[in-house]
């Protein structure tokens, strides 16, 4: 065995310095065919040492850079005639060579040292469309053909070094030929059957959702009408399950991380107002964020295709989680010394899980990253709340789940998380938005989620209101929520004003308790809630009368009004509440991704881009594993 070994090794590295001259040779410029008809055979027959092609492309000046752009075209152009060929060894070679040469490349035209063409110094201009014709065609032989999985892999990663080669996406000249030569039909196929599905249906749709995003706004994009078009059930389903079994990953995590700093002697320093994870900042923050591509994903899927909306709550059981002691307990009881039930455990589906995510990242906005995912949260949740049939499916007494969702720690309440109720999912979700109004009222106001928020909140009352859904809620604590949020604005208006217009917000509020007024006879479950919400409008008068003196002073431009203009406007306004009606309170301006968003959704692809880039590692790539597979198919 001893002897095989060092035998073995001997070999790898008799390769390994037989490459490296090649490679030197090759990359200056030196003709290596001329007397060698068999050398780029040979060359496919050996294991390429990433590294070095990566290194000898990066120290290259730009007269280098031109002295061998012929070999970089032949290198390139063989790999990619290689693909065919019938020894294994060679395809897989070919495949990971061009991979490296086209990643290191990309790498180069990054470091902004010399200016060059990257499709000219890759495969030449001249040859470039035909090129990539038989490239592509290749990865979709590979992708649905009878191959094995390692091989799907490597093609997917090879795909995905194209996709993410520059920041920004639409000036990737390189991918406007994966553009004319799609590869949509073979990704679908990847998320219509299981198997594949769960080895690859996270690569599949993070090239979706960014294909998606290639030049969106400037021309007409195929893979967002093929998107917006698909109606396959099982592709949709696919594409579901990928995006709720990571984001299901990640509450398993949180709620692992929670129960193990809940039975540390560090509980206590980690109860702090804000806290959330455990770990320093910045790897909650790249816990965070590493879910940005995925919700994209599920934002362009719901935001382009109807018919993704039926898949949100496509029920999926874990079979093997153990049967609850319902029989014996009440129906929000948790059995002494027990920890509360795993939810995730329960018969669930994509809302529900995004629902759940949502209470965990909306607890502690404290960087940039963080609030840009909580703000993609919030889009998504209006797409949501906008579409009819999604709303008739949140509303459904018959689709009724228990969520738990998940409350920031507060010096003022337990920390517990409450138990939660089984209750449709309109009703999970007006807990999730009265849970965020209720904790983020700070000197560092997140205006601008308060305004997506009560945005969420305005589409699901006019839906309530149309249609005349009486949804069984206990609306106090939203209006409780909302009385606060008004006196909070009022409170501190002194110091908000100086960073942001909080007169929009404070409209948003007050047009939804017009609304209530209004039309709550007609949606609201109880007669008697009704009656309730005319009592506390008038216990918390005096917010209305402040909130009233300041419109006042900021139409008079007065920053210190007098004590006789005070008491003028409360004189005014103290008799009677005039809440005059309005018209179009039932009415919204739709979701509208451009011109409003598209800044954000730019840096988040880019941001994405540069995470998949610095995510992707060729020198870590099992080659043996896909050679033993080819074999055993062959």
């Amino acid at each position: 065995m001893a002897m095989r070994k060092r035998s073995g090794s001997g070999s790898k590295r008799q390769h390994k310095g037989k490459l490296i001259p090649i490679y030197e040779s090759l990359f200056k410029g030196e003709d290596l065919t001329s007397g060698h008809p068999n050398f780029w055979n040979e060359v496919f027959l050996i294991k390429p040492i990433v590294p070095h092609i990566e290194n000898e492309i990066l120290k290259m000046s730009a007269e280098q850079l031109s002295t061998c752009k012929n070999n970089l075209n032949a290198l390139v152009c063989h790999s990619i005639d290689t693909l065919i060929d019938e020894h294994p060894f060679r395809v897989v070679y070919a495949l990971q060579t061009l991979a490296a040469v086209i990643q290191s490349i990309y790498k180069k035209a990054s470091q902004n040292e010399c200016d060059f063409n990257l499709v000219d110094v890759l495969i030449g201009l001249k040859d470039a469309e035909e090129r990539m014709t038989t490239l592509m065609q290749h990865c979709n032989t590979f992708l649905l053909g009878e191959y094995p999985d390692s091989l799907k892999a490597l093609c997917l990663k090879l795909l995905l070094i194209i996709v993410t080669g520059t920041d920004n996406l639409s000036q990737n000249s390189l991918l406007e030929y994966v553009m004319v030569n799609g590869v949509f039909e073979s990704l679908i196929q990847l998320l219509r059957e299981t198997t594949l599905r769960n080895r690859h249906g996270h690569d599949a749709v993070l090239l979706l959702t960014l294909l998606v995003n290639y030049r969106k706004y400037e021309s007409t994009n195929s893979y967002i009408v093929k998107l917006s078009i698909l109606d396959d059930e099982l592709a949709l389903n696919g594409y579901s399950q990928v995006i709720s079994g990571s984001l299901m990953e990640f509450c398993r995590l949180f709620v692992q991380q929670k129960a193990e700093v809940q039975a540390s002697w560090l509980s206590s320093l980690t109860s702090m107002v804000g806290s959330m994870f455990v770990g320093e900042e910045e790897a909650k923050t790249q816990q965070v964020r590493a879910n940005n591509a995925l919700l994209l994903a599920l934002y362009e899927a719901t935001h382009l295709n109807r018919n993704f909306v039926t898949t949100l709550a496509f029920t999926k059981s874990d079979t093997s989680a153990p049967p609850s002691p319902n029989n014996t307990l009440g129906p929000n009881a948790v059995a002494p010394g027990s920890q509360p039930p795993d939810v995730i455990a329960q018969p669930f589906n994509l809302l529900a899980i995004f629902l759940q995510y949502c209470s965990i990242v909306m607890q502690a906005i404290k960087t940039e990253a963080i609030l840009n995912n909580v703000k993609l949260c919030f889009l998504i949740l209006s797409c949501i709340a906008e579409d009819q049939y999604a709303n008739n499916l949140m509303h459904d007494a018959n689709l009724a789940f228990r969520v738990q969702l998940h409350r920031m720690p507060m010096y003022h309440r337990k920390i517990q998380d409450k138990v939660a109720p089984t209750q449709p999912l309109a009703a999970t979700l007006l807990d999730l938005l009265v849970e965020f109004i209720t904790s983020h009222m700070m000197k560092k106001f997140p205006l601008e989620l308060y305004h997506q928020c009560i945005g969420v909140l305005q589409r699901l009352l006019c839906y309530q209101k149309r249609c005349g859904v009486r949804l069984g809620y206990q609306w106090k604590e939203l209006w409780t929520a909302l009385f606060n949020l008004l006196k909070f604005l009022t409170t501190h208006e002194a110091h908000l004003v100086k960073k942001m217009n909080i007169f929009p917000l404070a409209i948003q509020i007050v047009n939804i308790l017009n609304l209530f007024i209004t039309y709550g006879d007609t949606f609201l479950s109880l007669p008697s809630s009704y009656d309730e919400l005319f009592y506390e409008i008038i216990r918390m008068r005096l917010i209305f009368t402040n909130l009233n003196a300041m419109a006042w002073l900021a139409s008079e431009s007065l920053s210190t009004p007098t004590e006789q203009q005070i008491l003028a406007i409360i004189i005014q306004n103290y008799d009677t509440l005039a809440l005059k009606l309005q018209d179009n309170l039932d009415q919204y301006e739709r979701y509208s991704e451009k011109p409003n968003h598209t800044t954000f959704f730019e840096e988040m692809v880019t941001g994405i881009i540069i995470d998949t880039r610095a995510s992707i590692n060729l020198n870590a790539l099992d080659t043996q594993a896909i050679l033993q597979e080819l074999s055993n198919i062959s």
